[in-house]
């Protein structure tokens, strides 16, 4: 029997289901469209939220009707004890998916854990297949621990995506390679639009490698590759090249084309919640917790930010008191 749950929707009628919820800004990788390459400022340990906060605030999210939580970063499994709350996680009632988003460094030795709690997807960011390029642009030499992970957790069962953002002049060549991924690998190989938050403050005037542009690059190698249905509330259009395992997904990041069905919101490592990744934050929860507010009225504030959410990024993104300038590891990725 069914069980009957509630469903909290925003001022345009988009369901609020899913929570990409970031446990730490660090990261052990220094990709140059994520964050300067002398890094960012890391916050003090005291004010991210602490394990148990983060558990308070799923909980009384999911009363409301959030059903994944997807663990972002920075780089997820820099925080210690992660495997720990993530068992914790996956006990309260109404979560019903946990997915990872990971750079893959420190991953393998975690994997039987994440079998053991259930978690089924692991979104593995990869730009190149190319040591030297890899190295280029994440400015550490990781890319054997990076490539080892991926075949381990495909060998373990897991629904792997690679997450590639397509950069002019840095990886074009690679998006070839990838997308060969799939052809004896059941993987999501998935190309991302660039996007400003580097840290730096917005710098791509013009976004050269559009959503368009990437599927007209790969119709060059593959030109049979086939349309996909795409599934309910999905940021990428998807693809499969006949006779491949796996698939292909382009993601329309900067287009922000998808805005439309959007059932996510994202809570940063410090505590401030976005309805909109181009927003600047419209609802500082840790502050409201520690202040000793009640689960009933941390619930009322979230339903009352939820009413005020802007139809699409680029309403969000005028609304903001300042220009993009962040970089995407203190967001939650």
């Amino acid at each position: 029997m069914p069980i009957d749950r509630p469903q909290i929707y925003d001022n345009h009628g988009r369901p609020i289901q899913y929570l990409r919820l970031a446990v730490t800004d660090r990261c052990n990788l220094r990709c140059f469209y994520c964050m300067p390459e002398e890094g960012i400022a890391y916050l003090p340990k005291k004010q991210l939220l602490t394990y148990e906060e983060m558990l308070r605030i799923t909980s009384v999210l999911a009363g409301l009707g959030v059903r994944k939580v997807r663990i972002t970063g920075g780089e997820p499994f820099v925080r210690h004890q992660l495997p720990n709350f993530l068992y914790q996680l996956a006990d309260i009632e109404g979560i019903d998916e946990i997915a990872i988003t990971t750079n893959g460094v420190l991953t393998q030795k975690y994997i039987p854990d994440l079998k053991k709690i259930g978690v089924k997807t692991i979104n593995l960011s990869l730009d190149s297949l190319d040591r030297q390029r890899f190295y280029e642009i994440t400015r550490r030499d990781e890319f054997p621990k990076v490539e080892a992970c991926l075949y381990e957790l495909l060998d373990a069962g897991f629904e792997v995506k690679l997450n590639a953002v397509v950069m002019e002049g840095r990886n074009i060549e690679d998006l070839i390679p990838l997308a060969r991924l799939t052809e004896k690998y059941p993987v999501s190989v998935r190309f991302i639009e660039e996007m400003p938050f580097n840290g730096e403050g917005s710098h791509y005037p013009t976004l050269h490698w559009t959503y368009r542009r990437i599927l007209e690059h790969l119709q060059t190698e593959f030109p049979d590759i086939q349309k996909q249905i795409d599934p309910l509330n999905s940021t990428a259009y998807h693809y499969q090249i006949p006779g491949f395992l796996g698939s292909i997904g382009i993601i329309a990041a900067f287009s922000r084309t998808f805005c439309g069905t959007c059932n996510r919101i994202r809570m940063t490592a410090q505590g401030t919640l976005k309805t909109c990744l181009y927003d600047d934050g419209v609802l500082n929860v840790r502050d409201l917790i520690r202040s000793g507010i009640s689960d009933e009225a941390l619930q009322q504030e979230f339903i009352r930010v939820f009413q005020k959410r802007p139809k699409d990024g680029y309403e969000a993104e005028n609304n903001r008191q300042s220009l993009v300038h962040e970089s995407m590891t203190t967001i939650g990725g």
